[in-house]
């Protein structure tokens, strides 16, 4: 217990120190700016884990370090301001700059995924038609070569100047493949689409390397103009309504003294009140807190739709291109056979008989496409679990900032404290005599339903038709007893 105290004692006076010193001596002063030193280096330690590729240098580092204490120990405004933007990190501006960043994660990763499959297919197909161009035309005409130089050795030589000429026969067959003009059509239309496509992944890796920095880039400005436009609000001279719902500790002493000196007080709050107003620091949701909070998830939820649609058409084309990849490598090969027939006499003979086989698709030439679901959703998955913890935080959060624009603009959250008081004590004056009326009306049956009043009202004029005087005598009654209460 004694721990637990001295270190509140600590930090209460850490605290002090940091929003201003207790005195213009050197003393104080220099405690003041070692504690502004110490939050500016947390803070810039912070910023250098979110913006490692600016703030990895140690002369970026530490210039930034002593710019950041100068300002924190010559502007109270400077002070306020930090500690607002971390804790608004964990509020709207930090949602959308957490948003942002998974965004371009999902969008350069699956989208650089989807054009890197697509060009890994279309360089597989132009690899296939190019093997297949000759492994068909060659092993073709070397068969139909090799028949033709077997038919040649059948032939019978003559030998009718063998003892006067010397003969000397050669068999010399050349082929010519029209596969030559295929391959240079192919060429060209290969070279214009992957030349497209080339631009487009290069495109894609150029922007996604530089995209994720611009979008925490982005993201900072978000959370810095955020911040900016909450002071602004906070310190406006006509600001007493802006998030002016907290019961603060300045609004609990200022309420005693009120019932001290017999005026009128708020406190405790009433039903109502207490379904609007928070005692802070709590952790008690207010149905406007959860009303809050779903608004808070409501964006993450929609993104989140987003980025497992991206996903999926990703794992979509990877699936189809591995199972065509598969399909391919199952297929048995083409038996070609290549036969010369010899017709005599109305018979037809096989004289010659060879064959060759031919893949469908070359082993060489079978699609691998990539995916990178571990790379792009291991980040992803961090940042929904921050968005998470902190929408869960954010009620508390938003708690922190009220407090701590409190304890730097003490006047301001006076001023704020008499506003509200002044808006509970004028309230509570009003006597809700309509509300009640309307209550009640709208509690009635004929309300919702009209038309049992009209039956109502039909059946009783019904009955005072067939019985004149009862309602006559009925009526007079009434204005009777009416005279009476009113006497």
């Amino acid at each position: 217990m004694g721990v637990w105290t001295s270190g509140t004692d600590i930090l209460l006076s850490v605290w002090s120190m940091y929003v201003s010193p207790r005195s213009p001596g050197w003393i104080d002063f220099t405690q003041h700016l070692g504690v502004c030193c110490l939050v500016a280096f947390i803070s810039m330690g912070l910023l250098s884990g979110a913006f490692y590729w600016f703030l990895s240098s140690f002369i970026v580092f530490t210039a930034s370090w002593m710019v950041t204490c100068a300002l924190l120990c010559c502007s109270k405004h400077a002070r306020c301001f930090i500690l607002l933007f971390f804790l608004s990190c964990g509020l709207r501006e930090g949602r959308n700059a957490l948003i942002a960043t998974g965004t371009g994660i999902v969008i350069f990763g699956h989208i650089e995924n989807i054009f890197h499959n697509f060009k890994g297919l279309l360089d597989s197909m132009t690899c296939n038609l190019k093997a297949k161009s000759f492994s068909i035309h060659f092993p073709f005409l070397k068969k139909y070569i090799e028949a033709i130089r077997w038919m040649y050795g059948l032939a019978t030589h003559l030998s009718l100047f063998d003892d006067l000429v010397s003969w000397n026969q050669t068999l010399a067959v050349s082929f010519f493949s029209p596969s030559q003009a295929l391959d240079a059509q192919l060429n060209n239309t290969t070279d214009k689409a992957l030349g497209v496509l080339y631009q487009i992944v290069t495109a894609t890796e150029v922007v996604s390397s530089m995209g994720q920095q611009l979008l925490a880039l982005m993201g900072l400005l978000l959370v810095l103009l955020g911040t900016g436009l909450f002071m602004k609000r906070y310190l406006d001279p006509c600001g007493w309504k802006f998030e002016n719902i907290y019961i603060t500790k300045q609004f609990v002493q200022f309420d005693e003294r009120e019932r001290h000196e017999q005026r009128p007080c708020v406190l405790p709050l009433n039903k109502q009140e207490r379904k609007k107003y928070v005692v802070i620091p709590s952790f008690w949701l207010t149905p406007k807190d959860k009303k809050n909070l779903g608004l808070y998830f409501l964006p993450v939820l929609t993104h989140l739709c987003i980025w497992v649609l991206f996903a999926a058409i990703d794992y979509l084309l990877y699936w189809l291109i591995f199972s065509v990849s598969k399909h391919f490598q199952s297929l048995p090969g083409l038996e070609v056979h290549l036969k010369l027939h010899r017709e005599a006499q109305g018979t037809q003979d096989i004289i010659h008989n060879s064959s060759f086989n031919i893949s469908l698709f070359e082993p060489n030439c079978i699609p691998k496409p990539k995916l990178f679901l571990a790379k792009i959703w291991i980040p992803l998955s961090i940042i929904l679990v921050i968005l998470v913890m902190l929408g869960l935080l954010s009620p508390f959060l938003m708690q922190l900032k009220i407090l701590v624009s409190a304890s730097f603009y003490p006047s301001v959250q006076q001023e704020r404290v008499l506003y509200l008081h002044a808006k509970m004590l004028k309230k509570r004056t009003k006597q809700p005599v309509g509300g009640v009326k309307r209550k009640q009306y709208f509690t009635k049956i004929h309300f919702w339903l009209p038309v049992l009043k009209m039956i109502g009202k039909k059946q009783m004029d019904t009955a005072r038709e067939d019985n004149p005087w009862k309602a006559a005598g009925s009526t007079s009654a009434h204005r009777t007893s009416s005279s009476a209460q009113v006497g």
